[in-house]
């Protein structure tokens, strides 16, 4: 299904206004069922459901078994449905709906030390995070869309974008593990604030090192700092703030 669709609108500038066409984000309802019993709804962009689905069971426990590509049915129309065939504990608790922000299960997630001792320098930051930027094709276009990456330091290993933040770092997870990416001496680039959910997700993961063009909020430096993650904000041009864990930016 296509990201975006093209909208007329009335630009107005001041006194003059025209009428054009815009490009304007998809949002879908993507409804996911486990062996036929919904466990999950969610709004996202309609592109890399499988690993969307992957990265978010996978990343909170869901599911705790790899999932095949080839156990998700998918079906598009006004929403999409989506139903996974795989063993499966109902957990309490859990929440069954989530819109743009991050899904809460009401439980304690121990945050085990990255010991990972991948370093990258600022130049290499820098430049990664310009190739990132220059990747985020559906945002030039829209103004709508969150993006996120994986790289090692040198290229990036992974892109996705979507219109929910959390979705994008699911993605990534999705992609890696189905593509069999390790997660070690890598880092995850985002273009959204650093929030807990985020910070959480890679921590699940182990990635070591964490970085946006904007600013991470007080827990998600808290969760950082008790993971070992570095947490970096603020990339852009010659300027960049690290917020924990600063051996790994060197």
């Amino acid at each position: 299904m296509n990201p975006y669709i093209k909208r007329k609108i009335i630009k107005k500038q001041g006194t003059s206004s025209e009428e054009l066409e815009d490009y304007v984000a998809v949002e879908k309802k993507l409804r996911v069922s486990v062996n036929g019993k919904k466990v999950i709804t969610l709004y996202c962009t309609p592109l890399m459901i499988k690993e969307l689905i992957i990265g978010l069971f996978l990343t909170e426990g869901i599911l705790t078994n790899k999932i095949s590509p080839y156990k998700i049915d998918i079906i598009y129309g006004e929403d999409i449905r989506a139903d996974i065939t795989a063993e499966y504990i109902f957990k309490k608790g859990m929440v069954t709906s989530r819109c743009l922000g991050g899904v809460t299960f009401n439980k304690k997630r121990n945050f085990e030390k990255v010991k990972d001792d991948f370093s990258i320098t600022v130049e290499d930051l820098k430049n990664i995070f310009k190739e990132f930027h220059q990747k985020s094709e559906f945002f030039r276009l829209t103004g709508c869309f969150h993006s996120a990456a994986l790289s090692d330091g040198k290229r990036i290993l992974a892109f996705a974008e979507d219109i929910g933040r959390h979705n994008t770092v699911d993605k990534i997870i999705g992609y890696s593990i189905l593509e069999d990416i390790p997660f070690t001496e890598k880092l995850m680039l985002v273009s959204c604030r650093l929030s807990s959910e985020i910070v959480s997700k890679c921590s699940r993961w182990g990635i070591p090192i964490i970085v946006s063009r904007a600013a991470p909020t007080d827990l998600a430096i808290e969760i950082a700092e008790k993971s070992g993650i570095t947490l970096a904000g603020f990339v852009r041009g010659d300027r960049l703030n690290v917020y924990t864990n600063p051996q790994r930016i060197i």
